[in-house]
């Protein structure tokens, strides 16, 4: 049987006096639908970037597809199969769609395969992109002419596109309405369902429970709870930290 997609072995992270991590585990297996919740401060986003380079952890390690990215930069993390979007999505606001969605594919081609795709391959591969998202009408327009939802759904299809085997989405529903909230959802659940494995980091707890089938609590640096949803929320621990604020 093969080993977990990514591994996360006893990580630590201080800042100045302040403990951010302490000794975090967290094994994530290929193609699960994993949410990592916790109150603000609890740790999320510095474990993400531990995770994704942004951050270097002092103790501890994480391995991802059987690697060691110990002291890899974030960019050859990406390289590796490992993508992020971000809750502000920061598109080129002076490139289309189409466009935004080429600059990942050309950094996934060139990493992957030393050589660049025929410009017809990466048309296609941008519009398939556009269209996967919802996005194929708009595909030439500049992002000044997107919603708000629209904007998050290019935030993802730009993590997409270097066709990764961990997606780790961060907060992209945060400020949506409930029907944009589950066309994220919806879109997350189809991702998965390529193929791509995904940690969602989210505060809307009714999407948490819709897409995870998974659910990893932080406290205070500390993992609390780890397992199916529905035992988690029921954790009086969970509850008193974080569910019931």
């Amino acid at each position: 049987m093969a080993g977990p997609l990514l591994q996360i072995e006893n990580i630590g992270k201080r800042f100045g006096g302040f403990v951010a991590l302490d000794g975090i585990n967290l094994d994530v297996a290929q193609g699960e639908r994993i949410g990592l919740i916790g109150p603000n401060g609890s740790g999320k986003s510095t474990l993400v970037n531990c995770m994704c380079g942004t951050l270097q952890n002092e103790t501890g390690r994480v391995l991802f597809d059987g690697h060691a990215m110990d002291g890899l930069s974030a960019h050859r993390r990406a390289q590796l199969g490992m993508a992020r979007s971000f809750q502000l999505p920061r598109p080129f606001n002076t490139l289309s769609v189409a466009e935004n969605l080429r600059v990942p594919l050309l950094f996934a081609a060139r990493a992957r395969h030393g050589s660049h795709l025929s410009h017809d391959e990466i048309e296609a591969r941008c519009h398939e992109l556009a269209g996967l998202v919802g996005l194929a009408a708009k595909a030439n327009r500049l992002p000044r002419d997107l919603t708000q939802v629209e904007m998050r759904k290019l935030e993802l299809a730009r993590a997409v596109a270097v066709d990764p085997k961990l997606l780790i989405a961060d907060e992209a529903m945060a400020g949506l309405s409930q029907s944009e909230v589950d066309e994220i959802v919806a879109l997350l659940i189809g991702m998965n369902e390529r193929g791509v494995t995904i940690i969602m980091i989210e505060h809307i707890m009714r999407a948490v429970m819709a897409f995870s089938q998974r659910l990893v609590v932080l406290v205070t640096g500390k993992k609390i709870a780890d397992g199916p949803p529905q035992e988690v929320v029921s954790h009086p621990e969970v509850i008193g930290a974080y569910l019931g604020q």
